[in-house]
């Protein structure tokens, strides 16, 4: 089944539908209070039989983008089950697009996620996904609270 996933996120502290599909449906918050300008699009809405998903990025960022280090928590069925941390830009030689975008500029870019390559067990995932502008994890620049809901075994 063939799935669009999009949000266009402005409003803090409500729970937002992603996607649906017959194998998984997917909603976020932010984890602050404070409203966002970010846009995200990836297709399929499918955990089945894919081995990349596409997406699109659009983020107005509240902070210079020159250093950046994401961090992924994700638990299911309410068990830690993954801790990723990666450094995205350094400031200097980065390879990715958002590095060195500057305050209140609009960020766009597209991207695959070869991450689909996992299996997912059936069952339900929170995702928590931090950006920091510093690598002691202090300077939060967006985090997003992710739930989702796998309906059937992959495997």
């Amino acid at each position: 089944m063939f799935g669009l996933l999009f949000f266009l996120l402005f409003t803090p502290g409500v729970s937002e539908f992603l996607c649906m599909s017959s194998d998984l449906e997917m909603s976020y918050t932010f984890c602050d209070s404070t409203a966002h300008d970010f846009m995200f699009n990836l297709t399929p809405c499918s955990i089945m039989n894919k081995s990349i998903w596409n997406a699109d990025l659009t983020w107005i960022p509240r902070s210079d983008i020159t250093f950046l280090k994401v961090v992924f928590n994700v638990w299911y069925d309410s068990a830690k089950v993954l801790l990723w941390k990666e450094v995205l830009c350094r400031g200097v030689d980065d390879e990715y697009s958002v590095c060195g975008t500057l305050k209140g500029a609009t960020l766009a870019t597209t991207f695959d996620i070869k991450g689909s390559r996992t299996k997912f067990p059936k069952g339900n995932y929170n995702i928590i996904l931090q950006g920091f502008s510093d690598d002691s994890e202090n300077n939060m620049v967006i985090c997003l609270n992710l739930t989702m809901i796998v309906k059937q075994d992959a495997f």
